[in-house]
């Protein structure tokens, strides 16, 4: 693993929080001039540090008011096919995430729907269909307290 220095830890910190920004006001911000900035990001982008920039989109605003968080837990045969399990979750628009977890359930995954009724639709003719599952429990958000996609480092 390559070692990040101080410069490029405050990148990151700035991409994280706008990667809107130019390069220019990064190198400010960060306290380098424009060209040594640049090679420093460009080296974390080929190095996998930066995966991807993206804008952040806000759900409620485009129509996603329901936000449901479901542990599924697979039967004997479905823990068997772990992969085909995986494969089916990525292609559902709806998941947003899904993790594999150790403890008493298989999966937690992170729903988005339009309302209730959506997600009621995306339960029953979608996850609910898929193999191997023997049970599925869904906690539905009330609100959010904190949500960020910047890591603390």
């Amino acid at each position: 693993m390559t070692q990040l220095d101080a410069y490029e830890r405050k990148i990151l910190r700035e991409l994280q929080r706008d990667a809107s920004q130019t390069t220019a006001q990064i190198a400010e911000r960060v306290g380098l001039s424009a060209s040594p900035c640049w090679r420093r990001i460009d080296r974390l982008e080929r190095d996998g540090f930066i995966k991807r920039r993206v804008a952040i989109v806000d759900r409620e605003k485009v129509g996603l008011n329901a936000h449901v968080f479901a542990q599924v837990k697979l039967n004997a045969h479905g823990r068997a096919n772990l992969d085909e399990f995986a494969a089916k979750i990525r292609e559902y628009p709806e998941v947003l995430d899904c993790y594999v977890l150790m403890g008493s359930v298989d999966f937690m995954i992170r729903v988005v729907a339009e309302d209730i009724k959506a997600y009621e639709r995306f339960f029953f003719e979608k996850l609910s269909q898929l193999p191997g599952i023997q049970e599925i429990t869904s906690t539905v958000a009330l609100s959010e307290i904190k949500a960020t996609t910047a890591l603390p480092f």
